[in-house]
């Protein structure tokens, strides 16, 4: 069952008066899960008008991918809260891995009646549940976007270490008692570090709005066991091992100083793609969707004119 209601943008520099017009709030009840979405209808509608379905990033929301649905008025924008995170409820039954999140967009696409011309979009941790749901449900969509991809292991190289203490980080806040736990994980230093060392941008304005954004809406997840769980599947999936399976076009767009999904790994990944072209954007890393949304709109609008319905 869907209901409807419509919702209203946050008032902000950041955002065009007209985004709050384009917008409906909407949930819908599907077999593990209770889902909210926002659709953010075209200016303009025409019939080869495109539909994009995009799947956000670990500990956000759809309220992350906001600043790029406004930059694309002719495209119909569908952003859901995965399930575990946002307004939306945990799995009633399944695990919050890959696979199960994969099976979350198959419902989901068909409860909606989104057809294979629908274009799919994943950011971070998005790019992983995306890549793998076109790998395994080959003619689904049609082509993929990836910002952002998780291109690599998390747990090999560099960056093992810090991925293996964080590990430890959702462990620790899953197995503390309540209070303590949700402590630890809503915590106003830790999330205000992790904002920090994710922003490249100098504008202190615009710094000031990510680690607002992030206060906001960062902590938003069902529990600790589900947010336990997404992130293991986060540090323990990337795009790359499914790559040879994704027989479509994909679009690769990546930050220059991405510390998370370094550029090397993404120019590894965009040579193991059938069909890929990768896009660097220069000075910005992991926040390619608050910082630099405006040349990503552009990418996005040239490779969907390059690869029409």
């Amino acid at each position: 069952m869907e209901t409807a209601n419509t919702g209203r943008s946050p008032a902000s520099r950041y955002f065009s008066p007209g985004l709050a017009a384009r917008t409906t709030a909407a949930t819908v009840d599907l077999e593990d899960a209770t889902v909210a979405y926002w659709r953010y209808e075209p200016e303009r509608a025409a019939p080869d008008t495109r539909t994009i379905l995009v799947i956000h990033g670990f500990r956000g929301d759809h309220h992350g991918l906001l600043r790029v649905a406004d930059l694309l008025p002719d495209t119909r924008i569908i952003m859901p809260d995965l399930p575990g995170f946002g307004a939306s409820t945990a799995f009633r039954t399944g695990e919050h891995s890959v696979a199960g999140y994969g099976r979350f967009i198959a419902e989901f696409l068909a409860a909606l009646d989104l057809g294979p011309d629908t274009v799919l979009l994943g950011h971070s941790f998005g790019s992983i549940v995306a890549a793998h749901f076109v790998a395994n449900h080959p003619g689904a969509v049609t082509p993929l976007i990836l910002v952002n991809p998780i291109a690599a292991p998390a747990l090999e190289g560099r960056k093992g270490i810090m991925t293996r203490l964080a590990v430890l980080y959702y462990m620790l806040a899953a197995r503390l008692p309540s209070g303590p736990g949700h402590a630890l994980l809503r915590s106003p230093l830790i999330v205000r570090v992790m904002s920090g060392a994710m922003a490249k941008t100098r504008d202190r304005e615009l710094r000031r709005f990510i680690h607002g954004q992030h206060r906001a809406y960062f902590s938003a997840f069902a529990s600790r066991d589900s947010l336990l769980e997404s992130f293991r599947a986060s540090v323990g999936s990337h795009v790359a091992e499914v790559a040879g399976s994704l027989a479509l076009p994909v679009l690769l767009i990546a930050g220059e100083k991405d510390e998370i999904a370094a550029l090397p790994d993404q120019r590894r990944l965009a040579v193991l793609l059938p069909d890929a072209e990768l896009k660097v954007i220069p000075g910005v890393g992991h926040l390619i969707h608050y910082e630099t949304p405006e040349p990503a709109a552009r990418l996005i609008r040239s490779f969907l004119k390059d690869h029409p319905a």
